[in-house]
């Protein structure tokens, strides 16, 4: 006799008792309500007020000091170009080397590098002061700068040789744009900005940056290792990691990805690897890859070029305001002589000026991105944590808003160990999970 529903229930896959499942189910509950406790008994804002505390008052007050003082640095340089470009045109210095230059040479791009060299050097001399105390002065005063006068001197001389062998072909270039289309130069001469950018950032590593610093390999395989293992996890084609000695500069510590095409590298200077843990260090490198990642060097590239092109298109309007107000008694025939040089690097100064928000955001912005994949690439939210607020020395760690908006070129200290605490509270249970067990 058949039972009826006997095949039927047979042929059904078995099933787990009754009481299996029911505790399966209290296991799988238990551990989430676990992970959200521990989630929910992390609270990201009052981690990085405490963290922030860590900071004596002295400190952060004479760090706030500095980056404040930083805000009418750069009103006080504008002025002192706006001075200056006056002063040369009043006295009639730029007319007299424009002269001189004319004299020398029949052919316009001749005079336009000799007219550029010995204008350099003139307002290299008129800036002296200003970039003394604004480099050494002020460093020192703030116990950031580790450098005597002599080396700071010869670094200064140093970045004078880099502008004479690049400023005169590039603005002897610029110029002959304009003769070439006198109103339609700044179309050209955006068109132009980025390849320049680009060339010079082929050579900035290979050629520049060894002038005033020693670049070497990184060597402690306890330190380039996990470096290296970072790079290769997020396809980044590094083979070497390199270290500077920027110590022999400056107390802050930094890195950079730097270069484009084959020249790209990321660096590290000294004062990280001696001031900052293994875990500190990758939270950096992690952000410095990121850059790579991201493209942000030739997205800097297309963004800023951008900004030139409208900075180009301001200096020719006020240019031509200018000119016509006082080109005559000055004795500037047009936009194409070079006795004008003071007012175009005038008038793109007082556009730089005041588009300063934008530049920065354009800037901040990558830094920020560059944070979030340096998180999620190193997985050392307490060391990046902690390094920007070793950043703080010389960064204001917690700013107003709009204050961070129109001055700041990266987060904010305040705004990084925030980031750093999100990413940490979405991760705790896999952070604890891997933390190495206490000894007994």
């Amino acid at each position: 006799m058949q039972v009826p529903g006997l095949a039927a229930r047979m042929s059904r896959p078995p099933r787990p008792p009754a009481r299996f499942a029911f505790w399966l189910f209290l296991l799988i509950v238990g551990l989430a309500a676990a992970q959200s406790a521990t989630a929910a008994g992390f609270d990201p804002s009052a981690e990085t007020e405490k963290l922030l505390a860590t900071l004596p008052a002295e400190a952060r007050a004479k760090s706030d000091a500095y980056f404040e003082g930083g805000y009418w640095l750069q009103l006080w340089n504008l002025v002192l170009a706006l001075a200056l470009a006056w002063a040369v045109l009043r006295f009639g210095v730029a007319q007299k080397i424009r002269d001189f230059a004319e004299k020398k040479f029949q052919r316009r791009f001749a005079q336009g590098w000799l007219f550029l060299v010995v204008f350099s050097l003139v307002m290299w001399a008129l800036n002296l002061p200003m970039d003394f105390y604004e480099g050494f002065i002020r460093e020192h005063q703030y116990g950031m700068s580790n450098q005597n006068f002599g080396a700071w001197m010869g670094d200064n001389l140093k970045g004078l040789l880099v502008s004479l062998v690049l400023l005169p072909p590039i603005v002897s270039l610029l110029y002959l744009g304009i003769r070439s289309s006198p109103q339609r130069w700044w179309v050209r001469a955006g068109i132009a900005t980025p390849f320049f950018m680009i060339l010079f950032l082929v050579i900035a590593p290979v050629f520049i940056a060894p002038l005033f610093n020693k670049y070497t390999p990184l060597t402690d395989a306890k330190v380039r290792d996990p470096i290296l293992s970072m790079a290769r996890a997020n396809s980044v084609p590094a083979e070497n990691v390199y270290q500077f000695d920027a110590s022999r500069q400056t107390k802050r510590i930094s890195a950079n990805v730097s270069g484009a095409l084959g020249t790209i590298r990321v660096s590290l200077n000294d004062n990280l690897l001696n001031r900052c843990t293994p875990a500190e260090v990758q939270a950096v490198m992690g952000h410095e890859l990121g850059h790579y990642v991201l493209n942000h060097i030739y997205k800097h590239v297309l963004s800023l070029s951008v900004l030139f092109i409208t900075g180009f298109w301001f200096t020719h309007w006020f240019f031509g305001v200018l000119h016509r107000r006082w080109g005559a008694t000055a004795g500037v025939r047009d936009i194409a002589d070079f006795a004008g040089l003071p007012l175009i690097s005038a008038s793109l100064g007082v556009f730089m000026f005041f588009a300063t928000p934008v530049r920065n955001t354009i800037i901040r912005t990558a830094e920020q991105e560059a944070d979030v994949f340096g998180l999620n690439a190193a997985r050392q939210p307490d060391g990046f944590a902690s390094t920007a607020l070793k950043l703080a020395e010389y960064r204001k760690l917690k700013p107003g808003p709009w204050e961070e908006k129109i001055f700041y070129d990266h987060p904010s200290g305040y705004t990084r160990i925030l980031t750093a605490m999100r990413w940490k509270a979405e991760h705790l249970a896999e952070l604890n999970a891997a933390a190495p067990a206490p000894k007994p």
